[in-house]
């Protein structure tokens, strides 16, 4: 049951992890002259920087968490890493993605940026390296070593 929701959770996460990261990105670049050195919206910076945060802190969560299914981090992990294969073997249709998807506009130059830059290969190794620990698969007990027998309740 821990690795069915696991499957879910991840379904789920993998294009709030996109998404976040991709809006985060485009706003966060809309917001600042990088030539003048200056954040020409204040209010539109601080929000992209608190989504690109909250990306930050979920995707911490996922490679940190003991509770965690494998699941969880190995779906948004393989489907950044296939996307990033895709834009390694053929750049026009991985780029050409996001426009089929809604919504358009400024999501669709972040998903196209992060994932030319090599931004989702990074996050998708991240969120891959979680998968390789036994504890992730074993279940919330495998870590507990047993009690030595002076403390054991049993036969009392």
């Amino acid at each position: 049951m821990r690795h069915a929701f696991g499957l879910l959770l991840g379904v789920l996460l993998t294009p709030a992890l996109l998404y976040g990261a991709a809006w985060g990105y485009a706003q966060a670049g809309q917001s600042f002259d990088g030539a003048g050195g200056q954040i020409t919206d204040d209010t539109r910076i601080y929000g992209a920087f608190a989504l690109l945060a909250a990306v930050g802190l979920v995707t911490g969560v996922i490679v940190i968490a003991r509770w965690a299914s494998p699941l969880v981090s190995l779906v948004p992990a393989l489907t950044l890493l296939g996307l990033t294969v895709l834009f390694l073997v053929d750049p026009g249709r991985a780029l050409g993605l996001p426009s089929r998807v809604p919504p358009a506009g400024d999501l669709d130059f972040g998903l196209r940026m992060l994932l030319g830059s090599g931004v989702y290969a990074l996050l998708g190794f991240a969120l891959l390296a979680p998968t390789w620990a036994p504890r992730r698969w074993g279940g919330e007990h495998l870590d507990e070593e047993p009690l030595p027998a002076e403390y054991s309740t049993a036969g009392h």
